[in-house]
């Protein structure tokens, strides 16, 4: 079960994904560029290639799935809720 503030992390195979488009995943890929650079999380290479596997989408950063990129957000976007309300 997901909640705000503990999610359930995405499954590569979770229906959801499909709903992502490519302008939606650069997007996202620009966010984990801000917010990981603090912690020194960078993919300069990061982008979206267009690829899909079974209607999925593939980021290349060693053709991972959306869901790898939703969940890495979702660990960065905690930790920096958890950090503003120490």
């Amino acid at each position: 079960m997901r909640d705000d503030h503990h999610p359930a992390p995405l499954t590569p195979h979770d229906p959801v994904l499909r709903t992502y488009t490519e302008s939606e995943v650069a997007a996202l890929l620009r966010e984990l560029h801000e917010a990981g650079r603090p912690f020194g999380i960078q993919w300069g290479s990061a982008a979206t290639n267009g690829t899909t596997v079974e209607g999925r989408l593939l980021v290349d950063f060693g053709n991972a799935p959306v869901s790898t990129l939703l969940n890495l957000l979702n660990i960065l976007r905690d930790t920096e809720r958890h950090a503003r309300s120490q």
